[in-house]
């Protein structure tokens, strides 16, 4: 009966015997295929500490061993394994002594193939037990990341071939907020592979305002991807809707034909993706926006309203410490999607009737805000309501000032925002309840607003 390493096996113990055979006859070989082999991979003891003494002689003597110091090594040093695998390694060491490895450059032309293979049998197994407990987020991830073995085609950057590289200007493809004012400060919007962050208590409009920036990007012609994480797609939708039209959101009923006539011009796409509560991490919307790029859209912009209602891949002991690592993540995928990413966060309670709202004021982790690029806080107290008045506070800017306190115009009825542009009397006064809110936030965030 024929076992899983037999002979007959593409990738069996004769193919591994003339992997590990190589590994000691060409050492540029050996150079390349350690970066990806785990000696893990090889399914027979004999062959493992073969290739484990390999790798340690290089390790700590930084050359390649010869065939007699290998042969003096298992002649008397290996004895911390039994007598029967030592004495396997004796007989396989005497084989490879006795030949060339017939058909090498098929073994070499092959070698990753049989490395993706085993760690992708590795992550199916380790998938069984994350499938006991339902995490299927993680199962992804993990098979995910076993695809992706040797898919790493960037050797860094070369300090004298890419000379003109650094002087060459990045475009930041700035996506516009929609204020003037606004764009002034952080120039032009938020850039690609940027995380910028709006904070405010509940009920103060964050699902308002990232509705306002999606509109802005579809006005400009960008295709926008929107996860709601609280609310109905079919609502959000509908909140574009007004946005976009200007017609209340109590209206847009008795408004069909004309709504349908306005977003008909629209240049930009908009995917509204909903998923409830909880129920999605990080890895749901990177499988998302897989299946997006299957079908050939690229988004410009990526809104996730919010992250704090994003499930953690894997659960932290602190609560923190799960948000934390949710923004960088976030993060992650607005640099790999190479776009900017808006997402929320909720403020505590400190935040509920401010006049403005400071970083001091974020809810559960203040570090999560730490790998973000542009952070704005709005407050609305319930006089500021009744008169469809507010502030936004710019709390962190890599691109500009922060510490400003902007006067806005906020209707819900009908979405329409708008930063107040002749208002310096008034943004004075405002600010006064911080005590000069600017020269505040510096001082006491210096050494945290520009990590």
């Amino acid at each position: 009966m024929q076992t899983q390493t037999d002979n007959f096996s593409k990738f069996g113990k004769s193919f591994q015997e003339k992997l590990c055979q190589l590994m000691l006859e060409d050492r540029p070989f050996c150079d390349q295929i350690t970066e990806v082999l785990d000696i893990q991979f090889l399914e027979v003891k004999y062959l493992q500490v073969f290739v484990q003494t390999i790798l340690d002689y290089r390790h700590k003597y930084g050359v390649h061993p010869t065939y007699e110091i290998l042969a003096t090594i298992f002649k008397s040093g290996i004895t911390e394994y039994d007598d029967a695998v030592q004495k396997q390694v004796r007989d396989y060491y005497t084989r490879v002594l006795s030949g060339k490895v017939e058909g090498a450059q098929f073994v070499k032309d092959t070698a990753m193939d049989f490395c993706r293979k085993q760690v992708l049998k590795q992550a199916m197994m380790k998938s069984v037990g994350l499938l006991k407990s339902s995490s299927f987020d993680e199962i992804s991830k993990v098979i995910n990341d076993a695809l992706k073995l040797g898919s790493d085609n960037n050797f860094g950057h070369d300090w004298l071939a890419d000379f003109e590289r650094r002087f060459e200007i990045r475009a930041r493809n700035p996506v516009s907020t929609g204020w003037e004012r606004m764009d002034g400060l952080c120039k032009g919007g938020l850039g690609r592979s940027e995380l910028g962050v709006v904070i405010a208590p509940t009920g103060a409009g964050k699902s308002m305002v990232l509705v306002h920036l999606g509109t802005q990007a579809l006005k400009e012609g960008k295709t926008v991807v929107h996860y709601t994480l609280e609310l109905a797609d079919t609502v959000v939708g509908s909140r574009y809707d007004s946005c976009m039209t200007g017609i209340p959101l109590n209206d847009l009923m008795h408004n069909k034909e004309e709504i349908f006539e306005q977003i008909s011009d629209v240049e930009g796409s908009l995917i509204v993706k909903e998923y409830p509560t909880k129920s999605a991490t990080t890895q749901s919307i990177k499988n998302h926006l897989e299946k997006l790029k299957k079908r050939g859209i690229h988004p410009d912009m990526i809104i996730v309203d919010y992250a704090d209602l994003l499930r953690p891949v894997k659960s932290r002991s602190e609560k923190r410490h799960e948000l934390e690592s949710l923004y960088e993540e976030l993060r992650g995928i607005a640099q790999s999607m190479e776009c900017p990413i808006w997402t929320a966060s909720q403020t505590n309670r400190s935040g509920l009737n401010a006049e403005v709202i400071t970083m001091e004021a974020i809810s559960e982790a203040f570090n999560k805000c730490f790998v973000a690029d542009f952070i704005f806080t709005v407050s609305r107290t319930i006089e500021d309501k009744k008169a469809n008045m507010g502030r936004i506070f710019l709390a962190k800017n890599r691109n500009g000032p922060d510490g400003l306190v902007l006067p806005i115009f906020m209707d819900t009825a009908n979405v329409c925002i708008k930063i107040l542009e002749d208002q310096d009397e008034l943004e004075e006064q405002r600010a006064n309840p911080v005590a000069n809110a600017k020269e505040h936030i510096k001082n006491k965030y210096s050494h945290l607003l520009n990590k």
